[in-house]
C-alpha cells in the first residue's frame, strides 16, 4: 500500500517564486505524512495564462531554477509537477525560443525518464488553440517533435517507473487536454495503457471553470479509465487567471476515478488542499459520489462569481466598490453579490434619478441599500444632463456644412446617452475617485450581445462580472441569493416582478409596463444561438428554423413565444436583422472597449469569442428564404 498526495492549490499567474514557496510547503507536510509521492497541477510553477511574457528568456531561467530546488526536495518522496521545460538550443517553427508545456517526474533529487524518451519530462501532446486557449503559439507539442524527429508519436508517448518501498511503478503521465481526445486523432491515454502494464494514469491540468465542463470532464475520465481498466488521478488548479479580457476561475475540482470508472475521491470546488490516497484503491473507498457534485447551475454561477470578484479585487488591491444601483434587476444581484464578497461598510451604492425615473424605481434601490446594510446616497442628474444639453444646442459650430450644421439639435437618443454617460464617467468614476474606489459594471449578456449599453456609459467600469451571465439566469440568481444566501428578501420581491427598463425615457416608463426592446425571454436564447453553439447559428439557420417550425425548439427557449412577440414573417424577420446588424456590427466594437468578463459560460466575450469588425454579413441562402417570405 502506497500513500499518494494530490495537492489543489492556487497557481499565482506569472508568479514562479510565490508558486514554488507553496509548493516547497506542500512537499513538506506531505514528508511529515508519509506520502510516497505529491502531484501538482499543470505548469504549477508559472501559471498559465500569462500572455506573451512565455517570450521572456529571463522569467524562463527564473522558471527553470523554480523546478530545479522542486527536484533537489525529491527526497524520500517522488514529485510530479508541472511547469514549462526550454529547449536552448533549438528554436520554435516561428522562430522564438522553444518551449514545452511539460510533466516533470523527480526522485531521489534527479529527474526521471521515460522509455527511450528524448527528454527527461513528458510533453503535452494535445494542444488546444479553441475558447481561451493558444498553446501552439507558445509551445512545441509531442506532435510537432515527432515530425521533427521523423517518428511516430507512439514512440514519444511512454510512461515513467517508479520504484516505491522498492517495488516499480509504472505511471502514465498526460497534462489535461491528453485526456479530452474525442476530436483528435490519438488518445495518449490508450497509447499508455496499450502494453496493459500501467499501473495508474495521472493527469495535471491547468483547467477554467465552465458550466457544466465538470459532468462531461467525468464521463469522458470515467470512461478512460473503465475502458483501460486503470484508476486515473485528476489534478487541478484554483485561483483566477486572465487573458486581458476575459477572467477564468480555476475550481480545482480534482478527482481521483477507480478503475471500474467511479469516483474514489473527490476535492471541493475553489478550495486549496492536500488529498491523500491510499493505492491500490480500496473497493469500500471507490463509491460514486458523483450524485455531490453541480447539483445546481445557479449556485454552481454563484460560487464561481463569488470566487472570481474575490480574488480579482485581491489581485488588483481594491477594498472599497462603488455600484450604481437604478431599481432594476442587474444592478440589484450586483450589489448583493458584492456585499457577500468585501463588507458593506466597503459599498457605496448610488441611485442616479432623472426625469424618467419612477418613484417606484427609486424607493426599491433604498429599500436594497437598507436590506444590505450598505452606505447609499441619492444623486440627481437632471440638472447636469439639462446643462449639457443646453451647452451643445447653444454652442455655435464654426466652419459648418451640410452635415455638420452650425446649431447642433439634440435627439431623444443622444439625451439617452448623455443621461448614461453622465451616470458612469462623471457621478460614479468621481465617487469612485472620491473615497478611493473601484466602480462596477452591471451589464448582462444580453446587452453585451447586442451593444445595449452607452460607450463610456454603463459599459464602462472596472470588472463586468455580470456580463457572462443571460437575463434569465440573472433572475435565478436573485431568487438563489434571497432564498440560500441571505435567507430574506433582500432583493426586493418587486425588482424581480418589474419590468426591466433603463428608464431613459418617457418610453420606459415602467409603471406604464414600458421597458427594454430586449424581448428576453425569447432574445435571451437568440443571442446565445449566435454566441455559444459550436457551429454558431447566423440568419440562415434562425430563419430555416423559423421557416420549418423548430425555432423554439432549437433555440431552448419556451414553446410559443414566436407567435406571442412576432405577428408575421416580416415582422419575424425585421426583428432578427435589427439584432444581428447590432451584433455583428456597432457591438464589437463597444465590447473591444468593454471592461473584463468573468467567464462562466462555455464561450464568453473577450479572448474567447474572438472577434472582428466586419460588417453584418448575410448568406445567399438566407436571401433566398427571406424573399420567398417577404419578396424583397
Amino acid at each position: 500500500m502506497m500513500k499518494i498526495c494530490s495537492c489543489q492549490f492556487e497557481v499565482e499567474a506569472g508568479q514562479p517564486a510565490k508558486n514554488l514557496e507553496k509548493i516547497l510547503s506542500f512537499i513538506k507536510e506531505a514528508k511529515k505524512n508519509n506520502a510516497d509521492i505529491i502531484i501538482f497541477p499543470e505548469m504549477a510553477v508559472p501559471g498559465y495564462f500569462i500572455g506573451d511574457t512565455w517570450d521572456s528568456s529571463s522569467f524562463l531561467r527564473d522558471c527553470e531554477y523554480c523546478g530545479q530546488k522542486i527536484i533537489a526536495a525529491a527526497d524520500g518522496i517522488a514529485i510530479i509537477f508541472g511547469n514549462v521545460a526550454v529547449d536552448w538550443h533549438k528554436r520554435n517553427r516561428d522562430g522564438r525560443q522553444r518551449k514545452y508545456n511539460a510533466l516533470f517526474v523527480a526522485q531521489n533529487k534527479q529527474l526521471l525518464s521515460a522509455e527511450n524518451s528524448v527528454y527527461p519530462f513528458a510533453i503535452k501532446t494535445l494542444h488546444p488553440n479553441y475558447r481561451e486557449f493558444d498553446d501552439s503559439r507558445y509551445f512545441y507539442s509531442t506532435a510537432m517533435l515527432a515530425t521533427e524527429l521523423k517518428k511516430d508519436v507512439r514512440e514519444l508517448i511512454k510512461p515513467f517507473t517508479l520504484f516505491i518501498k522498492g517495488k516499480p511503478l509504472v505511471i502514465g503521465c498526460i497534462l489535461c487536454e491528453d485526456g479530452w481526445n474525442d476530436d483528435y486523432p490519438i488518445s495518449p491515454i490508450d497509447i499508455l495503457c496499450a502494453d496493459k502494464k500501467t499501473d495508474i494514469i495521472f493527469n495535471i491540468s491547468a483547467s477554467p471553470y465552465t458550466l457544466g465542463k465538470n459532468h462531461k470532464r467525468h464521463r469522458v475520465f470515467s470512461r478512460h479509465a473503465q475502458m483501460n481498466n486503470v484508476p486515473l488521478v485528476y489534478v487541478n488548479k484554483v485561483g483566477i487567471q486572465n487573458n486581458g479580457k476575459t477572467i477564468y476561475t480555476f475550481d480545482g475540482s480534482s478527482t481521483v476515478y477507480a478503475a471500474d470508472g467511479s469516483i474514489a475521491d473527490y476535492a471541493m470546488p475553489y478550495q486549496e488542499t492536500a488529498r491523500y490516497i491510499e493505492f491500490p484503491l480500496k473497493k469500500e473507498v471507490a463509491q460514486n459520489l458523483a450524485s455531490d457534485i453541480e447539483k445546481d447551475d445557479i449556485a454552481c454561477i454563484y460560487k464561481a462569481l463569488t470566487y472570481g470578484i474575490g480574488k480579482f479585487l485581491q489581485k488588483i488591491h481594491m477594498k472599497k466598490v462603488v455600484i450604481g444601483i437604478s431599481g432594476g434587476i442587474d444592478s440589484a444581484v450586483a450589489a448583493a453579490l458584492y456585499s457577500r464578497i468585501i463588507s458593506p461598510e466597503n459599498i457605496l451604492l448610488v441611485n442616479m434619478p432623472s426625469v424618467y425615473n419612477s418613484s417606484t424605481t427609486k424607493d426599491l434601490a433604498r429599500e436594497l441599500a437598507e436590506n444590505l446594510g450598505c452606505a447609499y446616497a441619492v444623486v440627481p442628474i437632471q440638472e447636469s444632463v439639462d446643462y449639457t444639453i443646453r451647452q451643445f444646442t447653444e454652442t455655435k459650430i464654426h466652419h459648418a456644412s451640410s452635415d455638420i450644421p452650425e446649431q447642433l439639435k439634440i435627439t431623444s437618443f443622444t439625451a439617452e446617452n448623455i443621461q448614461a454617460r453622465d451616470r458612469s464617467a462623471r457621478v460614479l468614476a468621481g465617487l469612485a475617485a472620491a473615497i478611493g474606489a473601484g466602480f462596477t459594471c452591471n451589464a448582462n449578456k444580453a446587452e453585451t450581445s447586442v451593444g445595449y449599453s452607452t460607450l463610456y456609459g454603463d459599459q464602462s467600469g472596472f470588472l463586468a462580472a455580470l456580463a457572462d451571465l443571460w437575463k434569465y439566469q440573472i433572475y435565478g440568481l436573485a431568487l438563489y441569493l434571497n432564498k440560500e444566501i441571505y435567507k430574506k428578501d433582500v432583493i426586493p420581491q418587486a425588482v424581480i416582478d418589474i419590468v426591466p427598463s433603463a428608464e431613459l425615457s418617457a418610453d420606459q416608463n415602467v409603471d406604464e409596463g414600458r421597458g427594454d426592446p430586449i424581448k428576453y425571454p425569447y432574445h435571451d436564447y437568440l443571442f446565445r444561438s449566435f454566441v455559444e453553439r459550436w457551429d454558431k447559428a447566423t440568419p440562415e439557420d434562425i430563419l430555416l428554423w423559423y421557416e420549418n417550425g423548430s425555432l423554439e425548439e432549437k433555440l431552448g427557449c419556451r414553446p410559443g413565444l414566436v407567435k406571442e412577440y412576432f405577428t408575421d414573417p416580416t415582422d419575424f424577420i425585421n426583428d432578427l436583422e435589427h439584432w444581428w446588424n447590432l451584433f455583428s456590427g456597432m457591438a464589437v466594437a463597444k465590447r473591444i472597449q468593454a471592461p473584463p468578463i468573468l467567464a462562466v459560460s462555455r464561450r464568453a466575450y473577450g479572448f474567447d469569442q474572438r472577434e472582428a469588425q466586419n460588417t453584418p454579413y448575410y448568406t445567399r441562402r438566407y436571401r433566398e428564404v427571406r424573399q420567398h417570405f417577404i419578396g424583397k
